[in-house]
């Protein structure tokens, strides 16, 4: 036997908000639209992209840190509008599935 294990590997990426490390399937890809930071949940949109946590904590941590400008090489500042109600909208839907979990 080689010693390899027959574990798939799992990619993983940074949070630009956190900056740890994280599986690529936990983290929400965005991209720059138009002037605009839109969340790519499929992983499918052309262009570069940047991760983040689903979180507004670390949201708000790349916000105040502009990272997506950079990350994305934008030539400007960009709205983070729509990626905002996104994240608080799947925020608000996990809340609700582990509070129907919980109760029985």
């Amino acid at each position: 036997m080689s010693g390899r294990t027959h574990t798939g590997a799992c990619p993983e990426r940074t949070c630009v908000g956190c900056r740890k490390r994280a599986a690529k399937t936990d983290l929400l890809r965005i991209v720059a639209v138009e002037g605009a930071c839109v969340p790519d949940h499929r992983g499918t949109l052309p262009g570069r992209g940047a991760y983040v946590h689903p979180a507004l904590v670390c949201l708000d941590q790349a916000v105040r840190r502009r990272v997506f400008t950079r990350a994305l090489r934008a030539p400007g500042a960009l709205d983070t509008k729509a990626l905002r109600h996104y994240v608080e909208q799947t925020t608000v839907a996990d809340q609700a599935a582990v509070a129907d979990q919980v109760t029985p």
